[in-house]
């Protein structure tokens, strides 16, 4: 055994587990299949504007623990997002707030607004049957028609009567002029991009890029101790037992000439006609300026397209319907029976995490781990 830990997989739950083994005195190398590291977070310098390769990220939280964790390896700008929705030309403020409000019925006060909400959600008696009612009980159905519909359609590739009720729990509606989508106590951008952070994460460990575990699992199940597997899990079982569904995306990037482009880091198209679900301009994030605070002349836009998953493409959001978390829980049980393999990450346990949750998992994860490895 030349190591402790392998782990697969350079994203941010294989490098924070990483980091934290490291500290506690254990060989770690880390293996990925890209030839990059930082997983999906990874950010790419393009005309000095750091490019969110696989879709935008902004970090958001109320954990002062992780907030604390990673401000020891990055510092966080100021960012606050706040996306604005353009229903065929008609731009409304996201989340739903005053401004939303103003601009949908010409209410001014959050009394007028509650009761134009109230009203409109008399139209669905009962318990709702599908996302269209839930939303439009929730919300009413001016906002779902301009500014829910076409965009959860194009997400989803189904009618949105045709989708469960549980995927719109609930529908953030703020009756005060606050822009701010998150609403978290932490919220901001590593300056320098993520995949700074993430190289500071993994500083004075072993990372070897370019490498496919499950191609070359021969020559390294055997290296390290344990394994901390961050892949697919039914893809680690060779899809033994059936296929887990994902909805992908896919991004179709523009280095432009100009100065600005959309004046916001992120506007979703909110109609069914437009393709694209949303589109990003990179350099808002960082306020559109260099780490010397120089204006950049340039811009880069991508727009963002909504896919059925497969074989090939990369999984983004696990469809938790009722066929494949009874899957998962199958593949989960193959799992357990595994002494030296440890799953985690958002594919490693089938789960759409935010950042900050998948930070905090993979600290409660190696503390828990590094505590049994001592014993």
């Amino acid at each position: 055994m030349q190591y402790n830990y392998l782990i697969v997989g350079s994203g941010l739950f294989g490098a924070v587990f990483a980091q934290q083994a490291r500290a506690a005195g254990k060989k770690v190398l880390v293996i990925d299949r890209r030839d990059h590291i930082g997983g999906n977070v990874y950010t790419e310098k393009v005309e000095g504007i750091n490019v969110h390769k696989y879709g935008a990220h902004i970090f958001h939280t109320n954990n002062k623990t992780v907030w604390d964790y990673v401000n020891k390896f990055a510092e966080f700008n100021r960012f606050t997002n706040s996306p604005v929705a353009n229903y065929k030309g008609e731009l409304y403020s996201l989340p739903f707030n005053m401004y939303t409000f103003n601009k949908m019925w010409g209410v001014v006060t959050p009394e007028e607004a509650a009761a134009k909400i109230a009203e409109q959600r008399q139209e669905i008696k009962g318990e709702p049957k599908n996302l269209e009612e839930q939303a439009i009980s929730l919300v009413g159905r001016d906002i779902f028609e301009k500014l829910i519909k076409g965009y959860t359609e194009k997400q989803w590739g189904r009618d949105c009567k045709d989708l469960p009720a549980f995927i719109i729990k609930r529908l953030p509606v703020r009756y005060t002029y606050d822009n701010n989508y998150f609403n978290a106590l932490y919220q901001g951008i590593p300056m320098g991009g993520y995949t700074k952070l993430v190289e500071n994460l993994l500083e004075g460990i072993e990372v070897r890029l370019g490498v496919d575990f499950l191609k070359k699992r021969s020559g390294y199940e055997n290296i390290a101790e344990k394994i901390l597997y961050t892949g697919p899990i039914d893809e680690f079982f060779d899809y033994k037992l059936g296929t887990l569904e994902y909805r992908s995306v896919r991004f179709e990037n523009e280095l432009l000439d100009m100065p600005n482009f959309q004046g916001n880091a992120a506007v979703n198209y909110t109609d069914r006609e437009t393709p694209w679900t949303r589109i990003v301009e990179h350099k808002w994030f960082e306020f559109g300026k260099d780490e010397n605070g120089n204006d950049l002349p340039k811009t880069v836009i991508s727009r963002e397209f909504s896919s059925e998953w497969k074989k090939g493409d990369e999984p983004y959001y696990p469809v938790n319907d009722e066929k494949n978390s009874t899957l998962y829980a199958q593949y989960k049980a193959e799992a357990a029976k595994l002494n030296n393999v440890i799953f985690g990450g958002r594919l490693g346990t089938y789960s759409y995490y935010d950042m900050d949750v998948t930070i905090a998992k993979a600290l409660e994860n190696a503390e828990s781990e590094l505590k049994t490895y001592d014993t």
